[in-house]
């Protein structure tokens, strides 16, 4: 399986499975949200427990998650380690230099830390709990009112739904070639950073020729179809919002009121 889950979908009939993707993405951008509320350990305590607790109510495997960070460590770490060495305050562990450890610094880092954890597993869990067409029609239905400024909804939420299809495609198009090189005698792990940027130039190349092929092979497919935008066009899914939705920003308001307690 690939390292990459964002886009993938798995089938399921958890409650999380079950709401309507419209409460599911203004509840994880409202989590993003309210993460930056937390300036305490048990307020990030709180934050983990309870999305540990959505992960075991979706019913999905803790390692899709994990797999979902790994992409992103190196980032990560980055982040954390300029927070580390370039935050001031509290008593002084080591100094060589402008790299100063220091206790705040350390407290920003695992902060900084679970921040990005949180919203990584958060997003994973929206992705992996709800098609890809459907996230498209919630954004849609979302952006509605932008209408009236003539903002193009559905050409946005068209784009977002294809994009969010083809990400797992293109990402097993990526490992075919990456296989197709190694059978050939490359090795992507060997030599100084310019070599390794150097040995991913014949993976970028065919992988840009099949994505343009496939976007070429879309496009005359959608026109065979004829496709002329969402205005006026009766949808398949109809989104209806019930109780367990309701339920569920309650939830996110207990939640921001415990964390500004906390604080």
């Amino acid at each position: 399986m690939n390292k990459l889950i964002l886009g993938r979908y798995i089938p399921g009939d958890s409650v999380l499975h079950r709401m309507d993707p419209r409460a599911k993405l203004l509840a994880s951008f409202y989590y993003i949200g309210i993460i930056f509320l937390a300036r305490t350990w048990q307020a990030y305590a709180l934050l983990l427990v309870f999305t540990l607790a959505l992960i075991g109510i979706s019913k999905i495997k803790l390692d899709f998650f994990i797999k979902g960070v790994k992409p992103l460590l190196w980032l990560i770490l980055f982040t954390v380690l300029l927070q580390i060495f370039f935050t001031r305050g509290g008593h002084v562990y080591w100094q060589w230099g402008f790299l100063t450890l220091t206790q705040y610094g350390l407290i920003n880092g695992v902060y900084i830390f679970m921040r990005f954890v949180l919203i990584i597993f958060m997003s994973t869990l929206l992705t992996l709990t709800t098609p890809p067409l459907s996230l498209a029609d919630a954004i849609e239905s979302i952006l509605k009112p932008l209408k009236v400024v003539h903002f193009p909804v559905y050409e946005v939420a068209l784009m977002l739904s294809i994009a969010l299809r083809f990400v797992p495609t293109l990402m097993d198009e990526t490992t075919k070639i990456m296989d197709a090189q190694r059978a050939r005698g490359v090795d992507f792990g060997e030599g100084n950073l310019f070599q390794q940027m150097k040995a991913i130039v014949p993976i970028l190349i065919p992988l840009f020729v099949s994505s343009f092929n496939r976007a070429d092979d879309l496009a005359t497919a959608m026109e065979a179809r004829g496709y002329q935008g969402g205005e006026g066009r009766s949808k398949y899914r109809i989104l209806k919002w019930r109780t367990r939705d309701t339920v569920a920003f309650i939830t996110m308001g207990l939640l921001t009121v415990a964390l500004l307690f906390l604080r």
